[in-house]
Order: C-alpha cells, then structure tokens, then sequence
C-alpha cells in the first residue's frame, strides 16, 4: 500500500486554517504583503546556498519553504479578492508560452515544435527580425513591461527602459540588470578594454578622495567603482553575484584553514600575528591553486 502524499490542494488547505482569524496561528494571522517580504528573500538565498553546498537532500524542503511563500501572497490576494495561487498558475503558463513560440509554435500548451524542425528554422518563420532565441525572450518581456505600464495600450509617456528592474535585488544584482538594460539600447562600451579604463578611472578618484580625507566622497567612489567592477562581469557574461559569492566561498575556506593550523599549534588567533596568519593565508592559497597561482601579496582571496 503506497504512502498518502500530500498536494497542492492540501497546502493552500493549511495556508487557508494557518490565516483563519479564529482557528489559524496568531502569528500567520497578523502577517502582511510587506511583513512577508524579508522571509521570501531569505528563502530563496536559502535555496541558492542548498545549491551551492550540492546539497540535495536539503533542496526539497529549502523549494518547499520558498513555494510557501508563493501560497502566503496568494492567500492574501484569495482574502482581498485580487488574485488567487489558479491565477498566479495560469498567468505564469500563460507567460511561458507566449515567450516560447520556438517550442509552442501555436502558443498552446498542446502544440509542439515539429519533429525535425529545427528552433533556427522556427524563428525565420515567426520572428525574422530576431537574431536568436534570447533577443525574442528580451523583446517580449519589453512589451509586457510596455503593456503592464500603459494597460496594453502603446506607451507613449516617458517610459524608461530601467523600468521594473527590482529594487529588492541585491545591489549587485540590480546594478548588473540595469546596466544590462542600458546596453541593450547602446549605452555600453565597444569592449572590455572600456570598462576596465573606467575602473582606472573610478579607483583613481577613489584614491584622490582618501587623499583629501573626505570620507564620505570615498564612499561614494568606492560605489562608481563597484559599478564599473559589475559592468566588468556582464561584458564577461558572468553574474557578479554569483562571482562575489564564490569569493566568499574562497575566503571562508582559506581563513578558517589558517583559524585551524593556529589552533593545532595552540596559537591564539588574536595572539598570532599578521606574520603568522599570512602563513598560513599562503599555504591554504596555494593549496586551492598549487601551480596557477602563485602565493603574492597579503591576504588576496
């Protein structure tokens, strides 16, 4: 006899008693749309870290929380009577097959590509003008943006192509999609050799700012620079979170290698020195990287 398994159904069930105001729990009862919010952004850094750890067995519940938070907004618009989870399910499929023609050729879930119809010969049928898959992709998520802004009529206001970038993103994130959104109408350099001109440039102001001892102007420069470090990354088709999460992978490995070796010679951390704690950062480094990467300079994750 096969174990009962829960579905769909039985979780917006429980979402429904866990928000009843007289049999639901208090604390999911006095939530909001802005409470929740934090919770859904850990979630999913919380999925993203599952991932990264090749974490598998911890993947299921680490979804399953971030679906939750789904159900949780879609319980809220079920009890405003804007939307409910149906709607949020048939609005996503609705969105997948218009933006896949190359796969749903009559953008119905029924129709499928023909057999040995190639996706290039898809779009010279319905999308000549579209170089690639990609291009499409951004150009239908254009008009929707154009759509969602002007009620489905043409936009003719003041629009900008940065609309609807998230700003919950975090920064990195966000800085790479707005810059992305730039260039795709022209705003970008030629190549890579611009971009690192312009982190020249912006390291230098940094370093002038210091010099004159404003503080806050530093800061501010240190953000053109991290800006010009995130263009770096998207002409580099890398995401620089991603990037930057990796660094701090590596560092958390190399510092708590040299956490460990102090501790096997029974060496205070806050005794040892920046002598001795470079040591062992070197060690670790070349440990990570035997041949590639030398050992240089201090403390270089």
């Amino acid at each position: 006899m096969s174990e009962s398994r829960y579905d769909i159904d039985d979780l917006l069930e429980l979402m429904a008693v866990l928000r009843d105001p007289e049999q639901g729990c208090p604390w999911d009862v006095k939530q909001d749309w802005d409470s929740i919010v934090p919770h859904t952004l850990e979630e999913a850094y919380e999925v993203a870290d599952a991932i990264e750890r090749r974490a598998w067995d911890e993947l299921p519940g680490e979804l399953g929380d971030l679906l939750f938070q789904v159900v949780y907004y879609s319980q809220f618009g079920t009890e405003e009577g804007r939307f409910n989870f149906h709607e949020v399910v048939h609005v996503l499929t609705a969105k997948m097959l218009r933006r896949h023609p190359h796969v749903f050729p009559d953008g119905t879930l029924a129709s499928r590509r023909p057999p040995g119809v190639s996706v290039e010969e898809i779009e010279s049928r319905q999308a000549p003008e579209l170089e690639n898959i990609h291009g499409r992709w951004e150009t239908l998520k254009a008009e929707e943006r154009q759509a969602r802004r002007s009620g489905g009529e043409p936009d003719a206001t003041g629009a900008s192509v940065l609309d609807d970038v998230p700003r919950t993103l975090p920064a990195l994130s966000r800085a790479a999609k707005l810059s992305k959104r730039a260039a795709r109408v022209g705003f970008d350099w030629p190549d890579a050799s611009g971009v690192l001109a312009k982190i020249r440039e912006e390291l230098d102001e940094v370093e002038q700012a210091l010099a004159e001892g404003d503080r806050d102007h530093a800061a501010e420069e240190v953000g053109d620079l991290l800006f010009a470090v995130t263009n770096l990354a998207r002409t580099l088709k890398a995401d620089p979170e991603q990037c930057l999460r990796a660094t701090n992978a590596k560092f958390e490995r190399r510092f708590r290698h040299v956490e460990a070796a102090l501790a096997a010679a029974e060496v205070p951390l806050q005794e040892a020195g920046l002598e001795a704690m470079e040591r062992h950062w070197q060690a670790a480094k070349h440990r990570d990287t035997p041949v590639q990467e030398p050992p240089q300079g201090e403390f270089r994750p």
